[in-house]
């Protein structure tokens, strides 16, 4: 049986240079009897060169329109927007099956034109976990900026966090970071909930990387249910639990107004201000890398928020090598989609295209 053909299309999204494929992963497709094509992006992470060096056939961007019928179409992020038919087998984040702004026109468009969705969202193992995630880097880069807040904070600027740009590499960041730790004698407490999740061993490894003292609590530590006044005695709040239940509230605003609170900066890494579910309701908006913070209490006793929901964009080179990596597995496997995640993923796709 001939091996199929990927075909790795440029993110278009403003600002996202990560990717699905990563050369590493690229190659060992190539290596595995796959033909592989990449279009050509100005904003990934990754130079054009670095696929073409090791045989993949480079292409330009957005021709995945006019690619051969049988190639896979692999993506992150969102397709443009557009009204023709999609004839092709897509993998990316389609972001259309919990009834999102504009799911039943694009999943009108793959029935239309009798293409397949296999949403990475729903890639799923028989355990029903996803198979590949960005959770690592999001505490990671959650944690960073949490600590980059920090400083500056103590430092007197206004907001905590301006706009923030990728790092090329984590090495680049966490000198950063350690230059700004070393202008104040102080040190940071950090608190990670969630801390044994994806997320929150990502954070809690941010921590360390920087000598912090760092407090990890997960579902025995929380168990009693919130809110949670021992929050007020951290310099830094990290959130990594991705609540799916109703629950009492971490943190309120009447907890945190209090004169002996130590607390200043929050991040919401799990980030779901707008679901009945939040655990930190103190917010109703995420923020942005253009506008990282919201200011929720300002003059002698300062408060940050940080909820920015495409946090591993931080690092881009990092997290996409990470999460490459685990969805590889599942692309050697193409060839013969009757067999692992494949076939749930197809199934929930023809569910949702037969509820138009």
């Amino acid at each position: 049986m001939n091996k199929p053909h990927i075909w790795l299309r440029a993110e278009t999204k403003q600002d996202e240079q990560r990717n699905a494929l990563p050369p590493a992963g690229a190659q060992q497709l190539i290596s595995a009897g796959f033909q592989v094509s990449i279009e050509q992006s100005q904003q990934s992470i990754f130079d054009n060169y670095e696929y073409e060096k090791i045989g993949c056939n480079i292409v330009s961007a957005g021709s995945w329109v006019d690619a051969p019928k049988n190639a896979i179409i692999l993506g992150l992020k969102e397709l443009p927007e557009d009204s023709f038919p999609i004839i092709h087998q897509h993998i990316y984040f389609a972001h259309a099956y919990k009834d999102q702004l504009g799911w039943q026109a694009l999943l009108n468009r793959f029935k239309v034109g009798n293409g397949k969705l296999y949403d990475l969202e729903f890639l799923v193992d028989e355990n029903n976990r996803r198979i590949a995630a960005f959770g690592y880097w999001a505490g990671f880069a959650g944690a960073a900026l949490s600590v980059q807040a920090w400083v500056n904070q103590h430092q007197g600027t206004t907001p905590a966090l301006s706009e923030v740009s990728s790092y090329a590499n984590k090495e680049d960041l966490l000198k950063d970071l350690a230059n700004g730790l070393a202008t104040s004698s102080e040190k940071p407490r950090i608190l990670v909930i969630g801390a044994k999740g994806r997320s929150g061993s990502g954070a809690v490894d941010l921590a360390k990387a920087l000598n912090l003292t760092v407090v990890e609590w997960d579902m025995a530590e929380t168990k009693k249910g919130g809110p949670f006044t021992e929050i007020n005695d951290m310099d830094i709040l990290v959130n990594c639990v991705l609540v799916n239940q109703d629950l009492p509230p971490f943190i309120t605003k009447e907890m945190l107004n209090t004169d002996d609170r130590k607390l200043t900066i929050i991040v919401d890494v799990s980030c779901d201000p707008y679901g009945s579910y939040n655990p930190l309701p103190i917010y109703q908006q995420c923020t942005t890398f253009k506008q990282p913070c919201i200011e929720i209490s300002a003059g002698s006793k300062p408060l940050s928020l940080i909820a920015i929901d495409h946090l591993p964009s931080l690092l881009p080179k990092e997290s996409s090598e990470d999460y490459g990596q685990q969805l590889l597995t599942h692309l050697l496997t193409l060839d013969d989609k009757t067999q692992g995640v494949w076939p749930k993923a197809l199934n929930l796709y023809q569910q949702k295209i037969d509820s138009i």
